[in-house]
């Protein structure tokens, strides 16, 4: 028996001595990433001012335009354009300052693997917004592979991509094309009844400058007033488009309203009232506007993560493309043929509702892809 319990209590003390000299098991240090900091941080100071300031190149710069049209009605009668562009300008060397407020994205930095310039920027989000950061250490995994101008021509995106291409061209085409033609047509009075007998200057001794294609006439105060009611139009079919988005969907939404936006165009060729020319403006810049709205959407929800940045760039480089054929079309063109340059715009608008009913993907309701 004393054996017995000998060798019960040095198997009991050998299991104590085990446990004792045992090493702790190593603490795990904590990580967090770019998105845990973000909804740590909360929303906040820096947020609102990012709004203010990144609204300000979207809605700011509809008040701007209205502003700046207001401001032609009353500068360049009395002392002349070259005033209106320096006076224009000022807005955009405020905004170019307000611009240095805004940090780099930690996203960005994180995925290029400069981490301390992420974390620098997320303390400073932090600070302003009297808010704490995240315990432990901001990591990421960096993407094996980025995306590149080819994967834009892949098999699985070559069609979405080449149809998105024409889309962007042809709305900001039709876009700026409404823009110029707006005041070509008041200018050069091009429709017929536009401008009631009484508001029409009729001067006794035409000259050959007066005559030639390159003289400007002067607005009258009915030209400024048309001008400013159509640009209103840019944000008034702003929530008739986002139902149709949410509940049609981003293709049969874009179609529509391209589809009518060249129906407009042809539309203008109705001899009509100056009501009824302030009409047409009116809807055509909400249309090109609801256009822009949608395609915008569209092409950051289609492409994943890897790809959208790159996506979003090429299609704003054609983009750039139908803005510079524009004006040929809408000061060149429309002297020379008015139908003729109105059916062109309404072809384009046309192909473009085509493109978008029969684009392959449809992104209502999709979740953002991150990977290719």
């Amino acid at each position: 028996m004393a054996t017995k319990q000998t060798e019960s209590v040095t198997i009991i003390s050998l299991r104590k001595l085990s446990l004792e000299t045992r090493e702790p098991p190593p603490k795990e240090s904590k990580t967090f990433t770019v998105e845990d900091a973000v909804e740590t941080i909360g929303f906040g100071r820096f947020h609102i001012a990012l709004f203010l300031i990144m609204g300000s190149t979207g809605v700011f710069w509809l008040a701007g335009s209205l502003l700046i049209i207001g401001l032609a009605s009353v500068v360049i009668p009395t002392i002349g354009w070259r005033w209106l562009i320096r006076i224009a300008s000022i807005p955009g060397i405020i905004l170019i300052l307000a611009f240095k407020f805004i940090p780099e994205s930690a996203r960005f930095n994180v995925s290029t693997g400069n981490t301390q310039a992420a974390l620098a920027t997320l303390q400073r989000i932090a600070k302003m917004n009297r808010s704490v950061m995240p315990e432990g250490t901001l990591v990421e995994p960096i993407l094996e592979k980025r995306g590149r101008f080819a994967d834009l021509l892949d098999a699985k995106y070559l069609r979405t991509t080449l149809q998105i291409w024409v889309i962007w061209l042809g709305i900001s085409f039709a876009y700026y094309g409404v823009i110029l033609a707006s005041a070509e047509l008041l200018e050069r009075d091009l429709v017929c009844g536009s401008r009631s007998e009484a508001e029409v200057v009729v001067t006794v001794m035409d000259t050959e400058e007066s005559q030639s294609p390159c003289h400007c006439h002067m607005f009258a105060p009915s030209d400024y007033r048309t001008m400013i009611i159509s640009t209103i139009g840019e944000i008034a079919l702003n929530p008739v488009n986002i139902l149709g988005i949410n509940f049609l969907g981003r293709r049969l939404s874009l179609s529509i309203t391209m589809g009518c936006t060249a129906l407009f165009f042809l539309l203008l060729n109705i001899c009509t009232s100056s009501a009824g020319l302030i009409g047409f403006l009116f809807m055509l810049r909400a249309l090109v506007a609801a256009n822009f709205n949608t395609i915008y959407i569209y092409t950051a929800e289609v492409y994943p993560t890897m790809m959208r940045a790159l996506g979003m760039g090429t299609s704003g480089s054609l983009c750039r493309i139908g803005a510079m054929v524009a004006p040929f079309i809408s000061q060149v063109l429309m002297s020379a043929s008015f139908l003729g340059a109105l059916c062109l715009f309404s072809s384009v608008c046309v192909i473009c509702a085509i493109s978008a009913f029969t684009l392959p993907i449809e992104t209502k309701g999709r979740a953002l892809q991150q990977i290719k």
